[in-house]
């Protein structure tokens, strides 16, 4: 495992234990070149996933992308990066159960929207801003007040 501080090949592997309900290993690690100690995970891929983009292209499945889209979303939001990447996993769940080892990406963004709609509202809001194209004020204002009258403040 490369050093993500120095780039070394030299590590070793401090620490080992389950991680995301026992879906994961999460392993701490040290560089015996510079010192550092950094943090990796495994996970276990079932089978290849390709993702059948908007334009046809296809494309293999690329958890890294998703949970980048997750962050950009909850930037600066109080949401621990646990919990992000338990939605990874509740996802990549999902779409493992109804695929054959193909999914659109437009039912991830409905995926990704469902969750974060359960998590945080401005998270979603960001979220769907982009995915669903908003082209002005007032398509924010109708996705807010949908939001408004669901959740009414007591």
């Amino acid at each position: 495992m490369k050093c993500p501080f120095c780039n070394s090949n030299e590590t070793k592997v401090v620490d080992s234990r389950a991680a995301q309900k026992n879906n994961a290993i999460r392993r701490r690690r040290e560089c015996l070149d510079c010192g550092h100690r950094f943090t990796t995970y495994e996970y276990v891929v079932e089978y290849p996933l390709t993702i059948i983009k908007n334009d046809g292209r296809r494309e293999e499945y690329d958890r890294q992308k998703l949970l980048h889209s997750l962050k950009i979303a909850c930037n600066k939001r109080p949401i621990p990066a646990d919990k992000l990447e338990s939605i990874v996993i509740d996802i990549e769940k999902e779409i493992e159960e109804l695929s054959g080892g193909e999914v659109s990406s437009n039912y991830i963004g409905e995926l990704v929207i469902k969750y974060l709609k359960e998590l945080d509202e401005i998270a979603y809001i960001r979220f769907a801003s982009v995915y669903k194209k908003f082209k002005d004020l007032d398509e924010f204002r109708n996705q807010i007040d949908k939001l408004a009258l669901k959740n009414p403040e007591v």
